[in-house]
């Protein structure tokens, strides 16, 4: 399963989330991809151990449409988020990838979504662990089912 971590600024958030990802033995074959609005998001990912990274709006819209899934924060589809480091053209490919997209909802920007609770990242990031499990246990079952009608 290929992931891409979609991140800005100084790629705090993606560099947190692919540390906390790199730290489970189960999601040990996940192939991360680091995709950085700019350099400094892009090495701040490839640190904690991407497998791969890319900067720029070329790279986000050359690759997400080839991953499984996308993650980042809710802002990574919105344009001229991040201070308008993430640009429409990002934001549109990101959008509209085939990718599922597993968003967290960081608190930034003049975006408030309602019925949200905030909650720190540490517990966004439980939660998305656990939801990339479930999705690799139903891949796998759904690749056992396929594999048994051969």
């Amino acid at each position: 399963m290929v992931v891409a971590i979609v991140d800005g600024h100084g790629g705090g958030i993606g560099s947190y989330i692919i540390k906390r990802l790199r730290e489970e033995d189960e999601l040990s074959d996940l192939e991360i991809i680091a995709l950085g609005t700019n350099s400094l998001a892009t090495s701040a990912m490839m640190k904690a151990r991407a497998n791969r990274g890319a900067s720029g709006e070329n790279a986000i819209i050359y690759v997400v449409p080839q991953v499984d899934i996308i993650i980042g924060s809710v802002h990574i589809i919105m344009a001229n988020s991040m201070l308008g480091e993430l640009t429409p053209k990002m934001a549109e490919a990101i959008a509209s990838s085939n990718a599922l997209k597993l968003l967290l909802p960081t608190p930034q920007e003049s975006v408030s979504i309602i019925g949200y609770q905030y909650e720190p990242l540490p517990h966004l990031t439980d939660k998305l662990i656990q939801k990339i499990k479930e999705l690799i246990a139903i891949q796998g079952n759904n690749k056992e089912i396929r594999e048994s009608r051969v």
